[in-house]
């Protein structure tokens, strides 16, 4: 069908604008497809420039934040470049959960909504922040937030977050943690990856 659309569709540019978000979005959905195929079995790991591999993330997700809820300001403070051993496709899956949640958290504020992915690396590691500008976590629940089944949202099964968990610490060898959270205020996830070796 989009090959049709676009016969169709050819001098028409916003309608070939849409046509081609239609088509990064069913290669996306092959991409989930695969994802779910991957849980439960070992994962193919890479040495991966992670720059690139947060900024595909993020243009991804910006392109629908209209569709996601209200108005949301990106910042990316991309400060390294390192390598490290990851699964891209399991990667990203646990990073758009995070941003996605991010958001959910800004859905039921009001003030500026602001999503912030920072990187930072150490002599071994890697951080990557993503922060938002939402209702923050109640200090008692930081610990539940990766639970299956927790979830302050009327609607979801709870398990965003805690398959995140799995892919970063089981797959990964990683850490996935709240950082820092204040009510009202705000949260920042980190995960933490080891450096890959030169």
């Amino acid at each position: 069908w989009i090959h049709l659309f676009k016969d169709e569709y050819e001098k028409d540019e916003n309608a070939m604008k849409l046509i081609l978000e239609i088509e990064n979005d069913v290669e996306r959905l092959k991409g989930v497809a695969e994802r779910f195929g991957k849980i439960g079995s070992e994962p193919e790991l890479s040495a991966l420039s992670i720059e690139p591999v947060l900024d595909d993330v993020f243009n991804y997700l910006e392109r629908r934040l209209p569709q996601l809820g209200r108005a949301v300001e990106v910042k990316k403070l991309l400060q390294t470049n390192a390598s490290v051993r990851i699964n891209r496709e399991l990667f990203q899956w646990a990073v758009e959960n995070l941003v996605k949640n991010a958001i959910d958290a800004m859905n039921s504020t009001k003030g500026k909504a602001v999503i912030t992915i920072a990187t930072r690396e150490t002599q071994a590691s890697v951080h990557i922040d993503i922060s938002d500008t939402g209702a923050g976590i109640d200090p008692n629940n930081t610990k539940n937030v990766f639970r299956p089944g927790y979830s302050t949202k009327k609607r979801g099964w709870g398990l965003g977050l805690s398959l995140t968990k799995r892919i970063i610490e089981e797959y990964h060898k990683g850490k996935v943690y709240v950082h820092h959270s204040e009510l009202g205020k705000g949260t920042t996830m980190r995960i933490k990856l080891e450096k890959a070796e030169a």
